[in-house]
């Protein structure tokens, strides 16, 4: 998979070259503008066998609020390897800032799948991979004409006619490997658009779409998606899978190997019929939007929003976090799609065995009781056998059931007598809690409940005295946790939260000798106030998951 990123890092590197070695062949002098907007009009050139396609605006606008954020250790960093990519394109003979970004437009880039195989030559090493294809905008044809005079003598090029038009096949003169001149195909269409591609055909079924044949802005459903996109606002890219079960079917018919995949796994993954990807940049960070329209007959299970009134009982200082709600209907989803699944059903079995030993019935007893809230969080604490960590973890459910769960804990607390563990109880904030003493440790484990309906399992008992006392502030009034999630949308399925700032205490801790972070992902990592992400799902038919990276503002 690395190896397959840089080839298409590569091919971008190379399609924006080749693009400027034939911009003169243009006759106007502006062309798209490079904005957002210009996904529609390049969609048009795509043709419709693409199974995904993205756009990446290249206006200096857009990209322009990043510069709000870093602290002064990632400005040194960006300064220097900027100043590192100037020096290389100088050795190439180009400047980034005044021959390419002058009149590169925004970038589309789609897949096609790869040409059909045969099975003998499926069979072979090397299998069939799918097509690039990019469609660039010309913005200024001067710009763009001044550029080809720099970097065509770098470029060896034949001329190849096709339906009226010119495709040029290219061939870097400057690396004598041949392993490294994988010939690329480059055409000019509209007099505003470069098409490039990995091979002839993909550029031979773009001056096919352009000539009229079916889009990928006429396919079902990719208009739709390509014209309300993310919803997101400043977006700098998105990515559109129009048809999702089509580019499944798509490189199942290319590679037989892949035909191999049991059916029911794939009707799974054809729930979703198509999905949006988008990122944006605002005045919190780095944010991203996925939408995924679902078949509803597909789709198991039952979304409920949370109301979050476990992020109110947990401690402030809460480093990580993830809740949710209704652990038992996902425990009901997954039993009702093991019946088509033989390896799910026999490992679902052998866990209902093993809880048997206990005298506990898995589906009754443990997750059924489960309706409610959930979280799991990660508490910083020294004290105790956490000291070793840093930290220590919480499981805390809400339920509607609460005899059920206590009968199950009663069965645990007996269980682990067995096993040499000693079972005490004290009063801690006038609330009872059940702690598992290992000999020699100390308590390991400890449960309680917090009210009549919420339950909570620690990890050291540190973690359950911080629970039952609730002193100080809740996470939910916290002011990194309000800054970091404020901004996601509500209501949702509950959040993954983490804090930057208290996981980089923890970092520091334990990352030192031969284990010790480069200064260069460390200063990364501190200009990060924190990562968020949550899910909604209005109905059985779409589902949308939006994730934050939360930046540091640039100090003033």
């Amino acid at each position: 998979m690395a190896g397959k990123s840089k080839y298409v890092v590569a091919a971008i590197g190379t399609a924006v070259v080749a693009a400027g070695a034939f911009a003169a062949y243009t006759f106007l002098l502006k062309g798209p503008s490079g904005d957002a907007s210009g996904a529609l009009a390049s969609a048009k050139i795509i043709p419709d066998e693409a199974v995904m396609a993205g756009y990446i605006t290249t206006d200096p606008k857009a990209w322009a609020k990043i510069e709000q954020f870093g602290t002064p250790e990632t400005q040194r960093l960006f300064a220097k390897s900027l100043e590192e990519f100037n020096k290389s394109a100088e050795k190439e003979g180009y400047s980034y800032e005044k021959d390419i970004k002058p009149w590169v437009g925004g970038i589309m880039f789609a897949v096609l799948p790869p040409s059909p195989v045969k099975p003998a030559q499926a069979r072979a090493s090397n299998k069939p991979e799918p097509e690039l294809l990019m469609v660039i905008g010309i913005k200024d044809k001067i710009a763009a004409l001044n550029f080809t005079k720099k970097v065509d003598k770098r470029v060896k090029t034949t001329e190849i006619e096709y339906k009226g038009l010119k495709i040029t096949e290219s061939i870097s003169q400057t690396k004598p490997d041949t392993k490294q001149n994988t010939p690329s195909y480059t055409a000019i269409l509209d007099n505003n658009y470069v098409v490039y591609g990995t091979s002839k055909r993909s550029v031979e079924q773009a001056i096919d779409t352009f000539k009229g044949e079916p889009s990928l802005l006429t396919k079902q459903g990719a208009s739709t998606i390509l014209s309300k996109g993310a919803d997101l606002k400043n977006t700098v890219a998105q990515f559109y899978i129009p048809d999702y079960a089509g580019m499944i079917d798509s490189f199942i018919k290319s590679d037989p190997e892949l035909a191999k995949i049991p059916p029911k796994a794939l009707d799974s993954l054809k729930q979703v019929k198509s999905m949006v990807v988008g990122f944006g940049i605002d005045d919190a960070g780095i944010r991203m939007k996925a939408t995924a329209n679902l078949d509803p007959k597909l789709n198991l299970y039952q979304y409920e929003p949370t109301n979050s009134k476990i992020v109110s009982i947990l401690p402030a200082e809460t480093l990580a976090l993830i809740n949710g709600q209704g652990v038992n209907r996902w425990w009901d989803a997954m039993l009702n799609q093991s019946k088509d699944f033989p390896e799910l059903q026999t490992a679902l079995g052998a866990a209902r065995t093993y809880t048997k030993y206990a005298n506990i019935d898995l589906d009754k007893e443990v997750f059924a009781w489960m309706d409610g809230e959930f979280a799991l969080a990660a508490i910083p604490s020294n004290k105790g056998l956490l000291a070793q960590t840093g930290f220590g973890g919480a499981l805390v459910f809400d339920t509607k059931d609460d005899k059920t769960a206590k009968s199950m804990f009663a069965k645990l607390d007996s269980l682990v007598k067995t096993q040499n563990v000693s079972v005490k109880q004290r009063n801690v904030g006038g609330k009872e809690v059940t702690e598992w003493n290992v000999p020699n440790q100390g308590a390991v484990v400890a449960h309680g409940w917090l009210d009549q309906d919420t339950v909570f399992v620690a990890l050291g008992s540190p973690i359950a005295d911080v629970l039952t006392t609730q002193n100080g502030k809740s996470l939910e009034s916290d002011d990194s946790f309000k800054t970091i999630t404020s901004s996601l949308q509500k209501p949702n399925g509950g959040y993954f939260y983490l804090d930057m700032d208290k996981t980089m205490v923890l970092v520091d801790k334990f990352a030192t000798g031969a284990n010790a972070i480069d200064p260069q992902s460390k200063a990364f990592l501190s200009s990060i106030r924190g990562v968020s992400m949550t899910a909604t799902s209005p109905d059985k038919s779409s589902s949308q998951v939006e994730m934050l990276l939360s930046l540091k503002p640039k100090a003033k």
